[in-house]
């Protein structure tokens, strides 16, 4: 039998509480260090800074909820974590560029349940939770209604990085090439949680990202999927952590985004 989940507005104070400590050490500690973990994919001291920060003060909180953070990993089998990307884009925050944020979810039984995304540069925060509608600042929102591709602002996902990235970018190029046919403006903003955030409150009509790293979709999929877009994987069936892509679109842009996706990436095999 399944343990039950705590109460979840009790799990998203805790959650709200460790992102404003993780914000506010950002916001005042500018990086010093930055060193690459692989080809093109760094991580600075304030990087690990925050994943220990928010890691101690949740299991101080709620110590029977696992931990798996992108820096130093945890327990990803475990059927309750929490999962944190410290800092979603890295390269445009240590070249100041304000498109990062801190992005934290909650994953129970292979399921997000629970988001958080903080922009700490754009003074912006979003949360959700599973039948609690999302927000931004203490608002609600809701996912964009466009209707057609015409109109459509898109942001799609970074290009790979590390080895073997051959048949990533060029599914990225040709994703290009299609939705610069169609949409109103293409869009690569550098940062899944700033991606999935703009979906959800309407800023963005969609985006597609050719990968689904958990720590990096998590919270902004549980956002997305609270403000009313659609967050799917690319043949169309429901996004969840075991997804090769990470769609989320404005509802009735769901066929075209789609059909865009599917040219780009027909007969190329991608790594998630």
């Amino acid at each position: 039998m399944h343990a039950p989940l705590p109460p979840i507005d009790h799990l998203l104070g805790i959650g709200l509480h460790a992102v404003a400590l993780a914000e506010a050490h950002l916001l005042t500690h500018p990086p010093t260090t930055i060193t690459d973990k692989s080809a093109k994919d760094p991580v600075t001291d304030v990087d690990i800074a925050i994943e220990h920060l928010i890691r101690d003060r949740l299991h101080q909180a709620i110590p029977q909820v696992a931990f798996l953070g992108e820096e130093e990993g945890g327990n990803p089998d475990a059927p309750t974590l929490w999962v944190l990307d410290p800092v979603d884009g890295t390269v445009n925050y240590h070249r100041g560029l304000p498109l990062c944020g801190i992005s934290l979810a909650l994953i129970h039984h292979g399921r997000a349940v629970l988001g958080i995304i903080c922009l700490p540069m754009l003074n912006h925060r979003y949360w959700a939770a599973d039948g609690h509608g999302a927000w931004r600042d203490g608002a609600p929102i809701a996912a964009s209604t466009t209707t057609d591709m015409d109109q459509a602002i898109v942001a799609v996902g970074d290009y790979g990085f590390g080895d073997d990235v051959a048949d990533h970018n060029d599914a990225s190029f040709a994703l290009h090439r299609h939705l610069a046919a169609s949409a109103r403006r293409v869009r690569m903003l550098g940062s899944a949680a700033v991606d999935l955030a703009l979906v959800a409150d309407g800023t963005l009509d969609a985006s597609i990202t050719l990968s689904n790293k958990l720590w990096d979709m998590a919270a902004g999929s549980v956002i997305a999927r609270e403000a009313g877009a659609l967050v799917i994987d690319h043949d169309g069936s429901a996004h969840g952590p075991t997804s090769q892509m990470t769609i989320a679109t404005a509802p009735a842009l769901r066929e075209p985004i789609l059909a865009a996706t599917r040219q780009a990436t027909d007969g190329i095999l991608l790594r998630t």
